[in-house]
């Protein structure tokens, strides 16, 4: 008897439609299997009864991590190592980047992406022993990069705060970025870390309409909290910023100078913004949510797209695949220096090079050990 996700990848293509609370359409088959399904009625109805498909549950899944750290040598990225707790993402943003990935374990970069978590309990022990290493050099360390540290499960299981526990007793800089109103539960390490000029917090604000909001991103936290988080930061003295992304043509992307000013307003002191990319399975995905959710603009919608990608539908090269290339792309980025130039905001990018790295120090192995028995 197939499980849910299965049963419900083979009936997806007779039944199309979003799933309450769910971001992805379907669940297209791991581009790494030789095999792939394909739903078929044999004519007996057995499938009458799931004209409604049936929620997805989110199963967790242990995953024994080889190394805390992921290291990159991307020449547009503001980090070269990052640290994820979990991969694959509640939150079920169907235009997520970190979706391919999730093939890589043997899972669909669609519903699974969203449904099928996996966590690193073993995470903040093995990334005490690398920050231990012998010439380690501490540089800014980018906390969830791929997936965010503050989606639902990290309430119950902890371990973006046990990770900060461990940056901080290292004196290890790091940045954020999430959608998740969340991070305020981690305040006081974040004030602690403030004061050293230690860390940088970046809210995600994709939008300021709640009900867009619901079918872009149905497990986020709602983009008044958002606002309100950064907020929040701010009074507390955590400097914080926003990242208006992704900039998706003919469907957010008049919002941004709004995004922006709101979040100034909030206290934010940096902005950075993305252009909707779309690389292997998220454009099937992304036409799929995009029918669903939009039929009157979906067309519209993805021939905007083509036109910031130089007619295809993503364009992988370093420099143009945030930003896009052609003249609507164009009048997008002018848009955003006209934005963050009148309203004092610096650049997301360069937030690193603001954090001190001097104070790294690996603390006595006799007071790591203290620490580990304690939380026994």
């Amino acid at each position: 008897m197939p499980d849910g996700s299965t049963l419900g990848s083979a009936v997806s293509a007779l039944f199309p439609g979003p799933r309450k609370g769910r971001g992805a359409v379907s669940n297209p088959a791991v581009r790494f299997e030789s095999t792939a399904r394909e739903a078929f009625d044999d004519g007996w109805g057995s499938l009458a009864d799931l004209a409604e498909l049936p929620p997805l549950p989110t199963t967790l899944l242990r995953e024994a991590a080889k190394s805390a750290m992921a290291w990159n040598d991307s020449p547009d990225i503001g980090f070269d190592r990052s640290i994820n707790p979990y991969r694959g993402c509640e939150h079920g943003c169907v235009y997520c980047y970190a979706r391919p990935s999730h093939a890589y374990v043997g899972y669909s970069p669609g519903l699974d992406f969203e449904t099928k978590l996996l966590f690193k309990p073993d995470l903040p022990a093995l990334l005490e022993k690398e920050l231990r290493r012998p010439g380690y050099v501490a540089k800014p360390v980018a906390l969830g990069a791929n997936t965010d540290p503050y989606q639902p499960i990290e309430r119950t299981l902890l371990l973006t705060r046990q990770v900060l526990e461990v940056l901080e007793r290292f004196g290890h800089p790091v940045t954020i970025v999430t959608k998740s109103a969340g991070v305020l539960r981690d305040l006081d390490i974040l004030t602690r870390l403030a004061r050293r000029n230690l860390v940088h917090v970046c809210l995600s604000v994709t939008t300021l309409d709640a009900g867009l909001a619901r079918r872009m991103e149905p497990r986020a936290a709602t983009p008044a909290r958002r606002v309100a988080a950064i907020r929040a930061l701010a009074a507390a003295g955590v400097p914080a910023g926003v990242l208006a992304a992704p900039m998706i043509p003919g469907l957010n992307d008049a919002e941004l100078e709004r995004i922006l000013a709101t979040c100034a307003e909030a206290g934010a002191t940096r902005a950075g913004y993305v252009l909707l990319r779309l690389p292997l399975e998220i454009r099937e995905l992304f036409e799929e949510w995009a029918q669903a959710h939009f039929p009157d603009r979906a067309a519209r919608i993805l021939a905007l797209v083509r036109e910031t990608r130089g007619g295809a539908t993503y364009d992988s090269r370093f420099g143009a695949r945030q930003t896009g290339t052609g003249p609507y792309a164009d009048m997008l980025a002018a848009r955003f220096r006209l934005a963050v130039g009148r309203l004092g905001l610096g650049g997301a990018r360069v937030v690193s090079q603001a954090l001190d790295c001097s104070q790294f120090a690996p603390p006595p192995e006799a007071q790591a050990q203290g620490r580990q028995l304690e939380l026994l």
